[in-house]
């Protein structure tokens, strides 16, 4: 009996489900132990060389257009916002609040999706987005 062959989506998205949950709680824990802003910058600064590292050993395209550099650059400083944000918060504030609503960037991506980039509405997408408002609503009481 062999294993299942997982969808790739699924895969990479557990462990980013997994280890981005890690780095909430540790990040947490860094911020009650030092300045958030040096723990966010820390965390970055460990961040970077893997993800270079990465492209090296990888067959990643090192081709990059106007386009494709200045978008990338972009997402990287809501990225970085994002990140010493979060860092701020669980500072001053409850894990499971701070991590709960940074969680909710995939409705702000599929607001926009709708809105700006002409994804379809549907009923069962509207609903899907009301629905995770109130688990963010209930776990964050």
């Amino acid at each position: 009996m062999g294993f299942p062959e997982i969808d790739s989506a699924v895969f990479f998205g557990s462990i980013t489900m997994v280890t981005w949950g890690i780095w909430v709680v540790l990040g947490n824990a860094a911020s009650e132990s030092i300045d958030p802003r040096t723990a966010a910058a820390i965390s970055y600064l460990v961040a970077a060389p893997l993800a270079l590292g990465y492209i090296l050993v990888s067959d990643a395209s090192l081709a990059i257009t106007a386009r494709g550099g200045l978008l990338a650059g972009v997402a990287g400083l809501f990225t970085g916002i994002g990140l010493i944000s979060m860092y701020i918060g669980l500072s001053g504030g409850s894990t499971t609040v701070v991590s709960t609503l940074g969680a909710m960037y995939f409705v702000v991506a599929a607001l926009i999706g709708m809105v700006v980039l002409g994804d379809e509405v549907t009923i069962t997408r509207f609903a899907g987005i009301v629905f995770a408002v109130i688990g963010v609503i209930l776990v964050s009481q």
